[in-house]
């Protein structure tokens, strides 16, 4: 039985490291068993387990990412508008406050990014 690698597909899969490791040592397993065409089905069973677990945690964590990157985009948007209202000392006070939400943004982006979604 081939297996299709969890890190390519439209699925995003959350392994905790226990998760990985047992993993890794359940492909092992079946690998051997495979070169002796006696793979045992509990093997496959645990990983195909591990592997929904992992699809729903990282189902999790990408809605929250989603989330996270929307309300870091909207509170730019705010800024900025505030910046542009803004006038004398007050528009300094908007431009830090602008800069700390693009940082904020940019950082949801790229966590977005990291988890490849």
């Amino acid at each position: 039985m081939t297996r299709k690698d969890p890190t390519v597909g439209d699925t995003y899969r959350s392994y905790t490291p226990a998760e990985k490791r047992q993993r890794a040592w359940l492909l092992v397993r079946t690998a051997k068993q495979a070169a002796a065409d006696a793979v045992d089905p509990k093997l496959n069973r645990q990983i195909d387990r591990i592997d929904q677990a992992a699809a729903e945690r990282g189902q999790r964590e990408a809605a929250a990412l989603v989330r996270q990157d929307e309300k870091a985009k909207a509170a730019l948007a705010a800024a900025k508008a505030a910046e542009r209202a803004a006038r004398g000392k007050d528009r300094a006070a908007a431009r830090d406050a602008r800069k700390e939400a693009e940082q904020r943004a940019r950082a949801t982006e790229k966590a977005i990014r990291r988890a490849g979604l």
